[in-house]
């Protein structure tokens, strides 16, 4: 999976959110940056950390984070996603995986016995440099924002 650890240059990515509207590293260039990759919009756990991360998204911003989300989405269902809970963030419709595969969160996968590939849910917390300040990879959905704030 992600060979990205701290201390590494986070990855130049781009990618388009549930507008059209594009987001690079460089868009946030000053600014701490977390990017949340999530298996699907709308399911539970996907439900439970994107509503976590959006009510703590005052501590966020009082830190000088920005928040993106991430998944493999097309843009309608990421818009469905942002709008049914009122998320304050964008979500990045990730259909080629460009961004998935940029951080290394691409792989496979087991669910009840069966194995595929799908995206691990992964969050990186990315400094006002570019550079990770943090990899979490056991992220607990529902208490996700203490994770990054505590």
């Amino acid at each position: 999976m992600t060979t990205l650890k701290k201390g590494d240059q986070a990855p130049q990515f781009s990618g388009l959110d549930q507008d059209g509207k594009s987001h690079s590293l460089a868009d946030y260039a000053g600014k701490k940056l977390v990017v949340f990759f999530y298996p699907k919009a709308n399911t539970p756990g996907c439900t439970a950390e994107a509503c976590d991360l959006r009510d703590n998204f005052a501590r966020f911003e009082a830190q000088n984070y920005a928040l993106l989300g991430v998944s493999a989405d097309n843009a309608k269902a990421q818009a469905n996603f942002k709008n049914k809970f009122e998320f304050p963030f964008p979500l990045l419709a990730d259909e080629d995986k460009s961004v998935i595969q940029a951080f290394g969160v691409w792989g496979p996968k087991k669910f009840m016995g069966k194995e595929y590939d799908g995206i691990h849910r992964t969050t990186f917390v990315i400094d006002e440099q570019g550079i990770l300040l943090d990899v979490i990879t056991d992220v607990k959905t529902k208490t996700h924002a203490s994770q990054l704030l505590d």
